[in-house]
């Protein structure tokens, strides 16, 4: 229990010195009770403690400068996926049974059992077991597994879907073909695959009671977005869920804390679905402003012109030898980032911050950013996660936010974070609702089921141009 104790006196230490609480926390996660932090986990090899770095870079562009501006695409050659060829084994007529008996209940996992030809199989059942059997028993074990391990959903179906999930490296074809007629447990291989978050168990419960068919074709959706993410999440970890406009603090499947986001709007800046990972959690961020606002509304020649202006502003310009100008905001109130930045570095330069402008979590609807996550009492977030996830003592990150000066600590442990994007999910009342679907992804995944099963290829994520979001106004 040390490390929610570590939390817990953050939260006692910042109420004080900033006038917020840590403690409050949602009725969903209130009702869970204590969580131990460190149950079930294996000792880690211990971690070099962080070694923050007080210095901003005053007009050096940070890692999102580097990038191209705002709302540009890169374009890159669309690669030709090919479909992955499947193993083979020898099948018993007892395996190929509890392999028919599979497919036929495979409507319960929100799947369709005509896409692995049980009427196929049942006939080949019938002649006995010879190669023929094991080609036609292993091809059909092997699109079910996939289904359930990846997901059924065609990638091109996956709109800005850059979460790349890594259960096919953990559990590849041919070892899971090979235990399952091994080890004579077909039916246990298969659930092994099933995504451990509760809200997927959830979902099942929902599609054994629907009698809708819009509500059955949503739920089938979104718990296929569930495989489409690693089965484990993993012991901590923070999920946004986009549609919901709101974030979690996760442990072992666990919510810890709730906090309102701001998402990016639809269209050209609409948040992409990332998994990535959490590496520096940085105090009093500076922003490098993107050259679309720079150049595109002439903040850098109206601040070189007039220094003491963009110093009462906040800002530094500098010319660069190119005849660039490079536009730094430095930290304070005003700075658009906020107060703290959780730095997580994506090609898409999509991070989580504060903001100056924190009405508008108030705002039911919540679709405001270019793209970027903007969290609610993002203070608080930020200390949890360094005391947490870089064994940061909290009086430190108390002084570290109180200072005002740009202060990077680097995580010694890994955090994961996942954007995702449920329109059928749990609320912060811990109630399952739906959510509308604010960039209107839902139908291609709808459609894709209402056709026959495609070829799983060796695609992993999308391959839409990469739009850079790092402009956070």
């Amino acid at each position: 229990m040390r490390m929610i104790h570590r939390a817990n006196l953050s939260g006692m230490l910042c109420t004080a010195a900033l006038g917020w609480s840590v403690l409050g926390t949602p009725a969903a996660a209130a009702q869970q009770g204590p969580v131990d932090l460190t149950a079930g986990v294996q000792p880690a090899k211990p971690a070099p403690k962080p070694v923050p770095s007080a210095t901003a870079p005053a007009a050096t562009p940070t890692a999102q400068a580097t990038t191209a501006p705002a709302g540009t695409a890169t374009t890159a050659p669309v690669p030709v996926f090919q479909p992955v060829p499947p193993p083979l084994a020898h099948w018993t007529l007892a395996d190929a049974q509890a392999l028919l008996a599979a497919i036929k209940g495979i409507r319960t996992e929100g799947l369709t059992p005509a896409d692995y030809e049980p009427a196929a199989l049942a006939a080949q059942i019938a002649k006995g077991e010879g190669d023929d059997l094991d080609v036609l028993a292993s091809r059909l074990f092997v699109w079910l597994a996939e289904d359930l391990r990846d997901g059924r959903t065609p990638m091109p179906a996956r709109i800005q879907w850059f979460a790349v999930d890594p259960d096919q490296d953990l559990h590849p074809n041919a070892q899971l073909l090979a235990t399952a007629t091994e080890t004579h447990d077909v039916p246990g291989v298969l659930a092994s695959l099933n995504p451990t978050h509760p809200d997927y168990a959830l979902l099942k419960d929902m599609l054994a009671k629907a009698k809708d068919p819009r509500q059955i074709a949503m739920i089938k959706a979104n718990m296929d977005r569930w495989r489409w993410l690693a089965r484990d999440l993993g012991l901590q970890y923070l999920i946004i869920n986009v549609p919901e406009q709101e974030l979690r603090l996760t442990v072992n499947n666990k919510i810890i804390r709730s906090y309102r986001a701001i998402v990016g709007k639809p269209g050209k800046t609409a948040t992409p679905q990332l998994a990535e990972q959490v590496k520096n959690v940085v105090f009093n961020p500076t922003w490098t402003v993107p050259q679309s606002i720079v150049v595109g509304e002439g903040l850098g020649a109206r601040l070189i012109a007039n220094p003491k202006q963009a110093a009462r502003e906040g800002y530094v310009a500098t010319k660069n030898a190119d005849g660039t100008i490079t536009v730094v905001q430095q930290p304070g109130d005003t700075n658009s980032l906020g107060r703290v930045k959780l730095d997580m570095p994506n090609e898409h330069a999509i991070y989580i911050h504060d903001t100056p402008n924190r009405n508008l979590f108030a705002l039911p609807s919540r679709a405001l950013s270019h793209g970027c996550i903007r969290a609610e009492r993002a203070t608080e977030l930020a200390m949890t996660m360094a005391i947490l996830g870089a064994d940061l003592p909290p009086e430190t990150a108390v002084q570290y936010n109180l200072s005002g000066k740009y202060t990077k600590v680097p995580m010694t442990k890994p955090w994961a974070v996942y954007i995702t994007y449920f329109t059928v999910a749990r609320d912060v009342n811990g109630l399952m609702r739906s959510f509308a679907d604010i960039y209107q992804r839902d139908a291609p995944v709808i459609a894709s089921f209402a056709r026959p099963r495609e070829l799983h290829t060796d695609q992993r994520k999308s391959n839409e141009a990469i739009i850079k979001l790092d402009n956070p106004l």
